[in-house]
């Protein structure tokens, strides 16, 4: 019988987690979540608004706007956070026993307010990677839940920092890590400079993943034309697949994939409609290029497309109608719920059984895949 294992769930931080796991000597860079005049509560770093902290229902997202402009026009909160925050939101042994009423056996869970800061804070190392560390121990703290499985934040900016945090993952039985498909300080992520980095990934049993989240652009900031209080830009809304698509085409162009073959990937809440389009232009674009030019950019011996069966995997939601997309590119795809936030769902098994794929019938979807990121 197929175990159920849920690729994208998230789990909220309380206000004090930065605060209360940040190495000491970075306390005053602690994010928190801070109370405004109105009583609204934002996400801070140095006294500065990131981004409104909102209770989200699944497939519910309306509301999320409707308290904006209340927020905008000077109105007062509809609702306490503290008192409507439920518990399995964000209290480890809450969320185990809520994966029972959701259908599923094990959940792969994702930071929440970890998705808003990526990019504010990258214009001070230090900052960012004594936030993501502070995650990091939370997430160490997560794993003692068999059924559960953190997800990690990390960077390739510090490298001496990235292998501490790799090894420090490994012990404490973190499986995989939140990565931008960004370029590294103006560097691909495929620059050999990053060899060994990959090579550290898989040394300790970490998958590297691309997740929706506000990290650095792989597009102009000129592109972006909405208002300075946006929640979720509409141009990366539109074009949720290109950084991932992006980075992985760098990564197997280039040759990382080659010269690390063990080297595992995960696309989660970046949708997997565009995949086989995707891959049809990889191959295509591979063998074009290298006759028009006369050279590959890297000697492959294999496919272009082959290094992405061999060692991605992507979150497919249920409306993408995965056995469709499984047909078209191989079963590489993974169940999904995004729970708790306002586009995910509290019925994915149901979801995906209108759409015809049930555990039983589609094992890799609903966990073979997911295992074979965590490598258990």
């Amino acid at each position: 019988m197929t175990t159920v294992i849920d690729c994208d769930q998230h789990l909220y931080e309380a206000r004090s987690t930065w605060l209360d796991h940040i190495d000491p000597a970075h306390r005053d860079d602690a994010l928190a979540i801070v109370d405004d005049d109105q009583g609204y509560p934002w996400v801070t770093w140095r006294g500065r608004q990131l981004g409104l902290a909102d209770v989200q229902l699944p497939g519910d997202t309306a509301p999320l706007g409707r308290r904006r402009q209340r927020q905008r026009a000077g109105e007062p909160p509809e609702y306490s956070y503290d008192e409507t925050l439920p518990e399995d939101y964000w209290e480890p042994s809450a969320r185990v026993a809520k994966l029972k009423e959701l259908g599923v056996d094990e959940a792969v869970l994702f930071p929440n307010y970890g998705l808003l800061w990526e990019r504010e804070l990258s214009v001070d190392l230090p900052a960012l990677t004594a936030n993501m560390g502070a995650w990091n121990r939370w997430c160490a703290a997560v794993a003692g839940e068999s059924s559960l499985h953190p997800v990690a934040h990390l960077t390739l900016r510090d490298p001496e920092w990235l292998l501490g945090q790799l090894h420090d993952l490994e012990r404490a039985g973190v499986r995989m890590a939140m990565i931008a498909p960004a370029l590294v300080d103006g560097q691909p992520l495929s620059h050999p400079d990053h060899d060994r980095l990959w090579a550290a990934f898989v040394d300790h049993g970490v998958t590297p993943t691309f997740h929706v989240a506000d990290q650095p652009r792989i597009f102009g900031d000129g592109w972006y034309t909405d208002a300075d209080d946006r929640f979720v830009p509409a141009l990366e809304s539109v074009l949720l697949w290109a950084p991932a698509a992006l980075g992985l085409t760098d990564l197997i162009l280039n040759g990382t994939f080659e010269r690390h073959p063990d080297l595992r990937f995960g696309v989660v809440e970046l949708s997997a409609v565009w995949v086989p389009m995707w891959l049809m232009y990889l191959d295509g674009g591979y063998d074009f290029t290298t006759k028009i030019n006369g050279q590959p950019l890297a000697e492959l011996s294999m496919r272009p497309s082959e290094y992405f069966h061999r060692q991605v995997r992507v979150a497919a939601f249920a409306y993408e109608d995965a056995g469709r997309l499984t047909a078209k590119t191989g079963d590489v795809f993974m169940c999904c719920s995004d729970y708790p936030h306002s586009e995910g769902t509290a019925s994915p098994i149901l979801d995906y059984e209108k759409m015809r794929c049930t555990p039983d019938a589609e094992p890799g979807l609903f966990e073979d895949n997911i295992r074979f990121l965590l490598r258990t």
